[in-house]
């Protein structure tokens, strides 16, 4: 898997729309009960337990989204001992949930650093041509848009599923979308590990198009272990989206600038004329 550092496609506005939705990410995963533990790199029984309750709360279920029905017992946050040993209590919700707004709260949810950290380094990296191209406004709307589509595309092939279905992922893997269609011709350095990380600086097209086979790939079950725990098919629904809300505008997206100086790592050498 490569991982991508900066693209050479400068903008003429700034990003204050992706700037926000990183701030409020951010915020929201060092708010989120239970996930100072995740960053100790231990969890005690308790924080699980607040961990567990607050997502059944906030975040978004395939089987509530499709059948719009809500569970009759889930964790409260709280830690009881019984016969078997401690464990988190389950009890009647005292709260009313939407399944529809639980998919935008879902957005800002993420379950580790690492999750975190990928998302919003995509986004950080390809968000800011989209916003740049479809304006402030236009692109919230398109980055929610892609949110849900991922997370009822995802539910509506999931329809039994009662795992809490958590991250901006969806909604990212649209901006990734909409970059392959109006700027597939973009520079991207990466690093590629070979040994050890090495920097290449290769077109959007083959970095993303590259990381949508993955998606496609995982999505079947294919060489990843984890499949079950990521929500690949969520991806590919907003990255589809994502390209077929951003086509209309491909017509009047000016190209990037040509790439000059270094290439794949080395300093490309000039032209001779005759």
């Amino acid at each position: 898997m490569v991982i991508p550092v900066h693209d050479v496609n400068p903008v003429r506005r700034t990003p204050w729309v992706t700037y926000a939705l990183i701030a409020a990410n951010v915020l929201v995963f060092l708010s989120t009960p239970g996930i100072a533990g995740s960053v100790a790199g231990e969890s005690s029984l308790a924080q699980l337990c607040h961990l567990h309750a607050f997502l059944d709360h906030y975040a978004a279920v395939p089987r509530e989204l499709i059948h719009d029905q809500l569970p009759r017992v889930v964790p409260t946050g709280e830690v009881a001992v019984g016969a078997q040993g401690p464990g988190c209590v389950i009890g009647a919700p005292e709260y009313d949930k939407s399944p529809v707004l639980s998919v935008l709260t879902a957005m800002f949810l993420h379950g580790s650093w690492l999750h975190l950290l990928g998302n919003m380094l995509f986004l950080l990296i390809f968000g800011n041509n989209i916003e740049d191209r479809m304006g402030h406004v236009r692109y919230l709307l398109f980055y929610v848009v892609c949110g849900y589509a991922a997370s009822y595309g995802f539910a509506i092939l999931n329809d039994d599923s009662a795992e809490p279905l958590i991250g901006a992922s969806g909604a990212i893997a649209g901006v990734l979308g909409a970059y392959l269609v109006l700027y597939p011709k973009a520079r991207v350095w990466v690093l590629v590990p070979f040994l050890i990380f090495l920097p290449l600086r290769l077109p959007a097209w083959l970095v993303l198009g590259f990381w949508f086979v993955l998606q496609a790939v995982y999505s079947s079950g294919e060489g990843v272990s984890d499949a079950g725990t990521v929500a690949y098919a969520a991806h590919i629904v907003g990255f589809l989206t994502g390209m077929g809300l951003a086509w209309p505008l491909k017509p009047g997206t000016p190209p990037p600038p040509e790439p000059r100086g270094l290439l794949f790592g080395r300093r490309a050498r000039p032209r001779q004329t005759w």
